[in-house]
């Protein structure tokens, strides 16, 4: 069984969004260094790009019709692990 919090960035392979979803988890694993247990790629198809944090859906690209900003998914994953916590520049 997984460790929490667990995000997963399910990404569309067709559509060769890898390097995105790869880049925001750098940014969440620099940002969530000690609060974090894993992020994880999921491969998938359909043009998919969803963030979940513990099975709970953050983002949909498909829900929203865009990708989602850095600041914006940081602060999303704050919110439900830690909402007291500042995030610094990406708060503004």
């Amino acid at each position: 069984m997984p460790r929490s919090p667990r995000v997963e960035i399910e990404y569309c392979t067709q559509c060769r969004w890898l390097l995105r979803a790869a880049w925001v988890a750098q940014e969440l694993l620099t940002t969530f260094v000690d609060d974090l247990a894993e992020v994880a790629l999921v491969p998938g198809t359909g043009g998919v790009f969803d963030i979940r944090l513990d099975g709970e859906l953050l983002f949909s690209r498909k829900d929203a019709g865009r990708f989602p900003e850095a600041k914006e998914v940081k602060q999303l994953v704050r919110d439900k692990i830690d909402p007291a916590r500042s995030l610094g520049h990406s708060d503004r």
